[in-house]
């Protein structure tokens, strides 16, 4: 998702909301250089489009639970370190 100024918004708002209508651009509204909001496209029923726009935080536990059904590595990533090290 591409982020976007509040100021930028501002100006050129029409351009922006033409994209995310007919590009289906997603962007993050930031104010200060922190992000604070989202514009995203909706579906026709007023849905948000599904998969794109994906919960972080879910995206994390998905991530995780893979990651713990992995086989563990035989060496710690120190010792790899270490060995491309010498």
């Amino acid at each position: 998702m591409r982020a976007i100024g509040v100021n930028e918004l501002k100006t050129h708002a029409s351009e922006i909301m033409r994209k995310v209508r007919e590009e289906r651009i997603g962007y993050t509204i930031t104010y200060r250089g922190k992000p604070f909001g989202v514009l995203l496209p909706l579906e026709e029923n007023g849905d948000v489009v599904p998969g794109k726009h994906r919960d972080p935080w879910a995206s994390l536990e998905l991530l995780r639970e893979r990651m713990a059904r992995m086989p563990r590595p035989e060496k710690s990533l120190t010792e790899a370190l270490s060995e491309m090290r010498r």
